[in-house]
């Protein structure tokens, strides 16, 4: 079987197993009352995403980690060499969902606020993380450090890798967390992301690398069978940390992380947003450019609805995607 076919029969896997357990995993939450807070100031119609369960990431990331696993049984034991490059993306997303399990977890525990880990702390534990990847990459996997449109060869970044590939995987992690916001946003968007670069990674050669990336997809793809308007569960952080740090180790392993802020064109939207708002709320003193921040919240108190915001925003990634798999093969 091609490397194309076995990733996508990967990616019905994955989603046949998400799509079978996401139900009872649903019903464990709700007892458990794992219910989601909304922002005191976000639009007055998420008041009925209160009590949403929240966590929902978990619900990806166990038939991911399941059927990465099993697939490369036999080289994690030794065997054989050729899957080991999946153990860093897979450890970023397991990190990282930790990372955001614990926040989503304080959250839950101070519901009248909805406040989580402190940023600064939260940062730092991002950096530290990241920082590891960064190694890892560079010295164990020993990835192309960087690929330019247009050029056929690599370019060799030396001891400049590791901030960039720290700031490249906090940056993303934080990205699809500003953007995890509507019902079925964060997902659709960082599916179509991850299938670009799991693209990426077929043309290079790279099938372990693919077929985790589709893999992931079809995880994403039975989560939005719950996700979407109306959600009947939330990912939370415990999903969109782990699904950002995953998508910057998984550019920076094809060359192509310059390419990113086109393919997550959405994700680097929103946190550019945030950061502009409170940059220009600062210096005039009081001013705003938008309505609210991430960008999805500007939008939804324009008038938008939410399914038009997601099918809207989903549609210019797409297109960016397409854009960035033309680049990446120029």
């Amino acid at each position: 079987m091609t490397g194309s076919a076995t990733s996508l029969v990967l990616a019905g896997v994955s989603f046949v197993l998400t799509v079978i357990w996401g139900g009872p995993l649903i019903r464990i939450l709700r007892r458990l009352e794992v219910g989601d807070s909304i922002r005191l100031e976000a639009p007055e119609r998420h008041i009925t995403k209160v009590g949403t369960p929240t966590m929902g990431g978990v619900m990806f990331i166990l038939p991911v980690l399941m059927v990465t696993i099993l697939l490369n049984a036999v080289p994690l034991i030794g065997l054989s060499g050729v899957g080991r490059s999946i153990l860093v993306p897979l450890g970023a997303m397991l990190a990282f969902a930790l990372l955001g399990g614990i926040d989503d977890w304080q959250k839950l525990s101070r519901r009248e606020v909805g406040e989580g880990m402190k940023a600064r702390y939260k940062i730092l534990i991002q950096i530290a993380l990241a920082s590891v990847l960064a190694y890892a990459l560079r010295n164990v996997l020993h990835v192309p450090e960087l690929f330019l449109p247009g050029l056929n060869l690599e370019i060799n970044l030396g001891a400049w890798f590791y901030p960039i590939a720290v700031f490249v995987i906090v940056a993303a992690a934080n990205a699809v967390n500003f953007t995890d916001g509507l019902d079925g946003l964060a997902g659709l968007i960082a599916a179509t992301a991850f299938a670009t670069f799991g693209g990426i990674a077929l043309i290079q050669g790279q099938s372990f690398l693919a077929q985790f990336c589709f893999t992931l997809v079809g995880a994403l793809f039975g989560f939005l069978w719950f996700n979407v308007y109306p959600a009947q569960l939330i990912m939370g952080d415990t999903g969109s940390l782990a699904l950002g740090a995953t998508l910057g180790v998984v550019a920076l392993m094809t060359g192509h992380w310059i390419l990113l802020p086109l393919i997550a064109i959405i994700p680097v939207s929103e946190v550019l947003s945030v950061i502009l708002q409170v940059a220009f709320f600062r210096i005039t003193g009081g001013r705003r450019i938008f309505k609210m921040s991430p960008l999805h919240l500007h939008f939804e108190l324009s008038g938008w609805s939410e399914s038009q915001i997601v099918q809207r925003f989903w549609l210019i990634s797409l297109l960016f995607a397409m854009v960035g798999v033309a680049l990446a093969t120029v």
